[in-house]
C-alpha cells in the first residue's frame, strides 16, 4: 500500500498533457492512482497515457476545453464510469499573459485569461463535488501562482485570474471542511515548462514586471511542482486546508 494513501484513488489532471500536469499525473500514477488526464492538445494528452500505461499504470484521457462546460461534464462522467469515482482534483491547467497592464488589456485576452484560468477550476470543482461530497472525501489542488501572492510576477489579466485562484481555494476549503474535502493550491515560482510567452517588449506592462525577474531564483522543474501537489492531495497533508503553498525557492519571502 502506497504510503501516500493514494493506490486505487482516482486522481483527474487537468493540463496533463505537458509540464506540471504531465508531471503529476505521472506521480499520481507511479503511486498507484488511476489518472484522467484532461489537456486541449490531445497529441501531449495521449502521450502522457501511454507512458502511464507503459510503466504499469492506468490512465484515460479526454480531450477538450476545459472552459467549456460539456467538456467539463464529459471529464468528470468519463472519470466516474471508467473508476468509479472521483477523489482529487488537480486544477493545474492554465494560460499566461502577455504581461500587459490594466489599461493595454484587450478585452479578448481578459476574457480568455478568466475562462481558462478561473472559471474551468470552479466548474471542474463544482462537478466533481457531489461525487466527493456522497464519499465523505476529497482533495482539491489547484495550480496557483506567485503571480496569485504579488502584483510583480505577471500582467493584470493572469495576476488577477490566479489571485481568484486563491480565493477559491480558500473558499472551497472553508466551506467544505466539515465533510471531508480539502482543498489547496500550489504557488509555482519560475518553472521550466517549456511555456513561450508573447510579449511587447517596449510596452509599459513588460517593462514593469521583468524589473522584478531578479528576485525570481532558482527556477524548478516540473517533477518539483508535481511533488507538492500529489503531496497535498494525500493522506500525508490530511490536516492541511486552505492552503497556498509556494514552491518558488523563497521568492515569496523575498
Amino acid at each position: 500500500m502506497s504510503p501516500t494513501g493514494l493506490e486505487g484513488r482516482t486522481a483527474i489532471v487537468t493540463g496533463a498533457g505537458s509540464g506540471i500536469g504531465r508531471a503529476a499525473a505521472l506521480r499520481f500514477a507511479a503511486e498507484g492512482a488511476r489518472v484522467l488526464i484532461a489537456d486541449l492538445n490531445g497529441e501531449g494528452a495521449a502521450a502522457v497515457e501511454q507512458e502511464i500505461r507503459a510503466a504499469g499504470g492506468t490512465a484515460t484521457t479526454v480531450v477538450g476545453d476545459l472552459s467549456e462546460q460539456p467538456v467539463v461534464d464529459e471529464v468528470v462522467a468519463t472519470a466516474v464510469e471508467r473508476f468509479g469515482t472521483v477523489d482529487v482534483l488537480v486544477n493545474n491547467a492554465g494560460i499566461m499573459d502577455s504581461f500587459a497592464a490594466a489599461a493595454d488589456v484587450t478585452d479578448a485576452e481578459w476574457e480568455r485569461l478568466v475562462r481558462v484560468n478561473l472559471t474551468a477550476p470552479f466548474l471542474l470543482a463544482r462537478a466533481v463535488l457531489p461525487h466527493m461530497l456522497a464519499a465523505g472525501r476529497g482533495a482539491i489542488v489547484n495550480t496557483a501562482s506567485e503571480a496569485a501572492l504579488r502584483g510583480s510576477a505577471a500582467g493584470a489579466a493572469y495576476t488577477a485570474t490566479k489571485h481568484g485562484v486563491a480565493g477559491l481555494t480558500k473558499s472551497l476549503a472553508v466551506m467544505y471542511r466539515d465533510k471531508g474535502v480539502r482543498s489547496n493550491a500550489i504557488a509555482p515560482g519560475g518553472t521550466a515548462t517549456g511555456i513561450s510567452v508573447d510579449i511587447d517588449a517596449e510596452a509599459h506592462g513588460p517593462g514593469v514586471v521583468m524589473g522584478y525577474g531578479g528576485n525570481i531564483g532558482r527556477v524548478s522543474e516540473a517533477e518539483e511542482q508535481a511533488a507538492a501537489i500529489v503531496f497535498l492531495a494525500s493522506d500525508a497533508a490530511s490536516n492541511i486546508n486552505g492552503v497556498i503553498l509556494p514552491v518558488d525557492n523563497g521568492w515569496s519571502a523575498v
